[in-house]
């Protein structure tokens, strides 16, 4: 799940990408155009309700592609992205519209 909030002052987004633990019980990072597609730069955090997230600010009207890697070495998209694009190596991202 994303959820999107504006952030007070700077005009920034604000995206929380959340996943279930139960789905996801490695630990998961979000990679994307927002981080230069680097693994270490927002991994999700367990949280006590069940979830894993982190929260990226992102500049509005832009769209950006991204992914989950999971520690295990496992790609995989966000179905509730806004859309999914195939990207230069013929492998769909998910696609966040801000």
């Amino acid at each position: 799940m994303i959820k999107l909030t504006a952030s007070r002052g700077n005009g920034t987004i604000k995206a929380s990408f959340v996943l279930p633990v139960s789905e996801t019980p490695e630990p998961v990072s979000v990679l994307g155009d927002f981080n230069d597609w680097d693994p270490l730069a927002h991994p999700l955090k367990k949280r006590k309700n069940g979830t894993r997230s982190t929260t990226v600010e992102l500049e509005p009207g832009q769209r950006y592609a991204f992914k989950y890697l999971s520690d295990g070495g496992t790609w995989f998209n966000e179905p509730e992205a806004s859309t999914h694009d195939v990207n230069e190596y013929g492998e769909t991202n998910s696609v966040l519209q801000t």
